[in-house]
């Protein structure tokens, strides 16, 4: 996919992953960036900061089926179209088992369900034009686990699921679908999660580097080029998925023994 010219939606776009890719398409030539965000006003903010493209930032509620209808109508009424939508909106929990039924909820609601919505609403127009991009920020821990959250790794490994689903049903029909899969990214979820002493944030950090959101969205724009399914910012992940893969045994009890050596 060459961003240049395109009509751009992003969730959780004030700030993070969301806003580093906002700024990177924009300087890859994106006609249209629409950023949506549960914080209208820093979407707002960030449109107003970037002047390449045509930017509008607006508040949106991804758990809300309807408001995510009407993000998408809304677009499509005032820009024709929408070639790449990026389902990127999430949250962490760190909790366990102690999590409460709320907590699962939520999580899933933002980590799942805000993907379910978006799919239903801009499908229509993609496979009417016969072309379109989704782009779903799942994690690594979709591919792997998340030490410490468990809400977080049963909700990423969902997301993976549908958007492997998503291709499978229609990749044939001239829908495109990644899932963006980065392991420690320098954003506030991480940094919050290190600050509040998370051990599943500590694994994290110690395993990979931890890189820039511009970094991140650096190799968003070539996973989109190349048009790869799985964008994967730390190569490492492709090698521990491997390993889950080929040895779940001994991939288990690594990631005992790291979860260990970092417990209080």
């Amino acid at each position: 996919m060459d961003l240049a010219g395109k009509v751009v939606v992003i969730t959780g776009a004030a700030g993070g992953i969301g806003a580093a890719m906002a700024r990177r398409f924009a300087a890859e030539g994106a006609a249209t960036l629409v950023l949506a965000d549960l914080d209208g006003d820093a979407a707002a903010a960030l449109a107003g900061g970037i002047t390449a493209s045509q930017a509008v930032g607006i508040a949106v509620d991804v758990t809300d089926e309807e408001q995510v209808a009407e993000l998408v109508a809304e677009t499509e009424e005032r820009f024709g179209r929408i070639d790449l939508f990026c389902a990127n909106a999430g949250i962490t929990s760190g909790e366990g088992l102690e999590a409460s039924a709320e907590t699962w909820s939520r999580t899933w609601a933002v980590n799942v369900l805000s993907h379910v919505y978006s799919a239903r609403a801009v499908l229509p127009g993609m496979l009417e034009r016969g072309e379109g991009y989704l782009l779903h920020t799942c994690s690594a821990a979709g591919l792997l686990t998340a030490v410490g959250d468990a809400p977080y790794a049963v909700t990423k490994h969902a997301a993976v699921s549908f958007a492997e689903w998503l291709s499978i049903t229609y990749g044939a029909k001239g829908v495109k679908v990644s899932a963006l899969c980065p392991q420690g990214v320098d954003t506030p979820m991480l940094q919050d999660g290190l600050a509040a002493g998370h051990i599943g944030a500590k694994v994290t950090a110690a395993g990979g580097a931890v890189l820039s959101a511009e970094s991140v969205a650096g190799t968003v724009v070539e996973g989109l080029a190349a048009e790869r399914f799985l964008i994967l910012p730390h190569p490492e992940v492709q090698k521990y998925y491997l390993h889950r893969v080929t040895d779940t045994d001994r991939w288990l009890a690594g990631m005992r023994g790291l979860a260990a050596s970092l417990e209080p």
